[in-house]
């Protein structure tokens, strides 16, 4: 047991080292001349950009309604909380927090599959360094973001089972 938390502690710590020194090795590459995009010589290639552009653009638009709506349902749930007649509002939180967190973690996998699309036709050696790029800074925010869900959602079942058992024994 002690060596599997020593083993998962290491990853936690490197493993996000490890994208940020990506990361930061990709934003110094330094591709000397920026190429030109010209005209297609391929004719489907013109419609193949026309319909991978639309098949983002919706990915775009999928990210910020998913994001947008649980920012409202946050909102709405907490005043809900906050102006109930019990004074269970304390957690209501937590709860807020996890539910954004999930929907945050979706609409960014949304905006990396819009990132991805975008540079599927014809990518240039800069696009897909960008991309690269990208798709590393969004995976280490997806990292961090589902570390915590994960340690909130220990605590939280942790916390719920305390109260169960201590219920049982007072019953007893």
């Amino acid at each position: 047991m002690k060596k599997e938390s020593l083993l998962e502690s290491l990853v936690n710590l490197l493993l996000p080292l490890a994208l940020i020194f990506g990361l930061v090795l990709i934003l110094n590459i330094n591709v000397g001349k920026i190429e030109t995009t010209e005209v297609s010589k391929i004719p489907l290639e013109s419609w193949l950009k026309l319909i991978v552009g639309y098949l983002a653009a919706t990915a775009e638009i999928a990210a910020a309604l998913v994001i947008g709506l649980a920012v409202i349902r946050g909102i709405v749930y907490y005043f809900r909380q906050i102006f109930a007649r019990s004074r269970q509002h304390f957690d209501s939180t937590e709860v807020v927090r996890l539910q954004l967190g999930r929907s945050l973690a979706l609409g960014l996998e949304f905006t990396v599959a819009s990132d991805i699309l975008r540079t599927a036709v014809a990518p240039t050696r800069q696009d897909i360094l960008n991309l690269a790029a990208i798709v590393l800074l969004r995976t280490l925010l997806n990292y961090f973001l589902e570390r915590e869900i994960k340690l909130v959602e220990q605590t939280h079942s942790t916390s719920r089972e305390n109260i169960t058992s201590a219920n049982l024994e007072r019953i007893e």
